[in-house]
């Protein structure tokens, strides 16, 4: 059993994230290998919210330079999570 706080890395608070956010979707950055369900129970856990639907995605990590070495940011999943009519994640 993981923690909530360990599936949930960040709230990712972006102008698309406040657009969305009237729609009663927020994005999160959350652990690569946690599933729909762990996220759900998650966020219901730690904000006391009720979600309706999840969706995730793999985001490729950038390629980076330093000097000469050539690198590579780790790739990361991220959450759409939609609540229910009448919730609201407080965001102040």
């Amino acid at each position: 059993m993981t923690n909530s706080y360990d599936v949930i890395r960040a709230l990712l608070r972006t102008e698309k994230g406040a657009v969305e956010a009237e729609d009663n979707k927020y994005f999160f950055a959350v652990k690569r290998d946690a599933n729909k369900i762990e996220i759900r129970k998650a966020v219901e856990e730690l904000y006391k919210v009720k979600v309706q639907d999840v969706n995730t995605s793999v985001m490729p990590g950038k390629l980076k330079r330093l000097r000469t070495q050539a690198g590579k940011t780790p790739d990361w999943k991220k959450a759409v999570v939609t609540l229910k009519d009448g919730q609201k994640i407080d965001l102040a």
